[in-house]
């Protein structure tokens, strides 16, 4: 097994890199292939704001190396600046500005003049808000405003049709913002994005990581019984898991009651995660919990596994509809109270989020007629007998 290098990455390894990350792998998995340190991968990655650089390519009217050739043979021989431009079709002053650049008659050796060429050619090209104040003016009093680099671009569109130059992609807002070497967007706006990243994921990596659309037989939202959607019977449950600093608990919710149960998870993996929801719903009573409504979160990947243990239907969500599970993210709103964001849930054990649970379960609530949660359900579980 080779060892991980502290070295860094050389050009086709980096080509390497970015096929890889185009296609949604993890920097550290990345950085496994190459023998390369995670940060080494990071370091790439954030130097261009997480957007795979544009492969770099010749003018069309540059010189090329065959022409190059030809360039130093006539010199070899003897001819003329004139003389060899006309073999190839350039102008004299081609000719004669290439061979002064590169040592002159004496010293031109086409190989040579040809590796200069290329590393000078990378010239660091200024970026559209960089070259349009007023441009630049507009998006950032947008983004104190807490609106997104897309509503940004599509009220610019809107608010000045016939003006181009005031036109702007949401990709260019955000590699200002990701890059700060180009020093047009200050660092300090990052704190207005509605997530906290420093770089551009690929899509790919959004839709293998997080879930979205890659559940093998995920039965749809669209099939759940009617009976399901108006409340109209009780053992109906919305999940969720929700995230602080590096931890995250689970969350359930009963559609009818709103009764909330929290639930430790040492990790988000979905053995970690089946394995902690099946011990919860294997202590409730029989038949409380007959279907379970799941966003589609990647945590729940076995949802089949659970299923055959508790013998309870698992409905996803469609991809990016939250708002389906209308009663989890109300309650997760309200979780925040007591479990604020960008803090870590590690703190918690399982008795801590019984309590909260519990302050929940007893507050009354608007929609219950000021019942609580916890009366509510009791009144189920009396009935069901």
């Amino acid at each position: 097994m080779r060892r991980v290098q502290n070295l860094p990455l050389s050009a086709a390894e980096k080509v390497e890199l970015w096929t890889r990350w185009r296609r949604g792998e993890l920097p550290a998995d990345i950085g496994r292939a190459l023998h390369r340190r995670l940060l080494t991968v990071l370091r790439v990655v954030r130097a261009e704001g997480g957007k795979p650089p544009a492969p770099r390519r010749r003018s069309r009217v540059a010189l090329t190396v065959a022409e190059r050739e030809e360039i130093s043979r006539g010199l070899a021989n003897g001819g003329t600046v004139r003389g060899i431009g006309r073999a190839l079709h350039r102008a004299a002053s081609t000719i004669s500005r290439e061979v002064r650049r590169h040592g002159g008659r004496e010293c031109y050796r086409a190989s040579v003049a040809d590796a200069g060429a290329w590393a000078r050619s990378r010239r660091p090209k200024r970026c559209r808000l960089a070259t349009r104040p007023t441009l630049r003016d507009a998006v950032t009093a947008k983004l104190l405003a807490d609106w997104s680099p897309q509503q940004i671009a599509g009220w610019l569109h809107r608010a000045f049709p016939d003006d181009p130059e005031m036109h702007v992609s949401h990709e260019t807002i955000y590699r200002s913002l990701f890059v700060q070497s180009r020093g047009v967007l200050k660092k300090i706006l990052l704190a207005h994005l509605r997530r906290p990243r420093t770089f551009r994921r690929s899509q790919h990596a959004t839709l293998r990581h997080r879930g979205r659309g890659q559940i093998t037989d995920a039965v749809s939202i669209r099939e759940r019984p009617a009976d399901v959607e108006d409340r109209a019977v009780p053992g109906h449950w919305e999940g969720d898991l929700l995230t602080g600093v590096g931890s995250q608990i689970a969350t359930l919710v009963e559609r009818q009651s709103r009764f909330v149960m929290l639930i430790r998870l040492e990790s988000r993996d979905t053995d970690t995660v089946v394995r902690a929801l099946t011990r919860r719903v294997r202590r409730l009573p029989q038949g409380l919990m007959t279907s379970l409504t799941w966003d589609r979160g990647a945590e729940l990947y076995a949802h089949q596994r659970f299923s055959m243990a508790t013998k309870v239907q698992v409905y996803f969500c469609d991809p990016r509809s939250p708002w389906q599970r209308g009663s989890n993210e109300n309650t997760n709103g309200l979780l925040r109270q007591y479990l604020p964001k960008r803090t870590s849930l590690a703190k918690y054990d399982q008795a801590d989020l019984d309590r909260i649970a519990n302050r929940l379960n007893t507050r009354p609530r608007k929609t219950l007629g000021y019942q609580t949660p916890a009366e509510k359900l009791a009144e189920i579980v009396a009935s069901t007998g």
